[in-house]
């Protein structure tokens, strides 16, 4: 009888965890363990379904953020969620594994999103345009990227220390090396014709360099633009060079 009453008492005390957990509230978990560099408002729902009215993080602002966690992932030492959320303008949709130590890795990451959200990340103050992102992986550690594996197109670039004008399209590929990640980056529709490589290294580091020159079609304030900023080759090719930390 005494054996029966403690494995009552077992199952009850379990099944009172269960529902806790099952029901635990988001905005509390996020008062307890955000990072500092995460701001969520108009929180709802628990751990494993809710939503947010507006997220931002390191320049990045989403809108109506939901989520929806696959609790088998446990047993693998993570917790998965299936994220879907609302920039000013298009769309963010992807996989997000959260781990240990301010680790975040997102997969399956397809998103429509205004460049103004990658201006902080790039350094280019005033930065505009339309983003498209494809990423087969993107990891990030305390808000930082560490491993990047997909492609950014971006269209109608507005670069203000050059243009106030549309610079065209441009494409980044992404993939990561020991050192850091790397991007061969090359324009699509742009007023000029460039080629080049981007390296950010672990150390937080960041390095772009290519070849650039006009195109028959790009506009003479343009042209005069480039000629007076960039001394050319024998082949009309000029020179960019960006360095710096982030």
């Amino acid at each position: 009888m005494i054996q029966r009453t403690r494995g009552l008492v077992l199952v009850g005390l379990m099944t009172l965890i269960i529902a806790l957990v099952a029901t635990f509230p988001a905005r509390t978990a996020f008062s307890w363990a955000s990072p500092p560099f995460v701001s969520m408002s108009g929180i709802q729902g628990t751990i494993w379904n809710g939503s947010a009215r507006e997220f931002q993080t390191n320049g990045v602002y989403l809108r109506d953020l939901q989520w929806h966690a696959r609790p088998l992932q446990l047993l693998t030492g993570k917790v998965l969620y299936q994220v879907t959320a609302s920039p000013v303008s298009g769309f963010f949709d992807s996989e997000i594994a959260l781990r240990l130590g301010s680790r975040v890795t997102l997969r399956n990451l397809t998103a429509s999103v205004p460049l103004e959200m990658l201006a902080r990340a790039s350094g280019v103050r005033g930065l505009r345009g339309n983003a498209s992102l494809q990423f087969e992986r993107l990891e990030l550690v305390s808000g930082r990227p560490a491993a990047m594996v997909g492609i950014i197109e971006a269209s109608g670039v507005v670069v203000p220390p050059l243009s106030r004008a549309s610079l065209g399209g441009y494409r980044a590929e992404f993939s990561t090396q020991n050192n850091g990640i790397v991007a061969s980056v090359e324009d699509t529709d742009g007023v000029y014709d460039l080629a080049g490589s981007l390296r950010i290294g672990n150390d937080r580091s960041y390095q772009f360099l290519g070849k650039i020159m006009a195109k028959p079609g790009t506009p003479t304030e343009l042209r005069s633009k480039l000629d007076t900023l960039l001394p050319a080759d024998e082949a009309g090719r000029k020179e960019l060079r960006f360095d710096g930390v982030y």
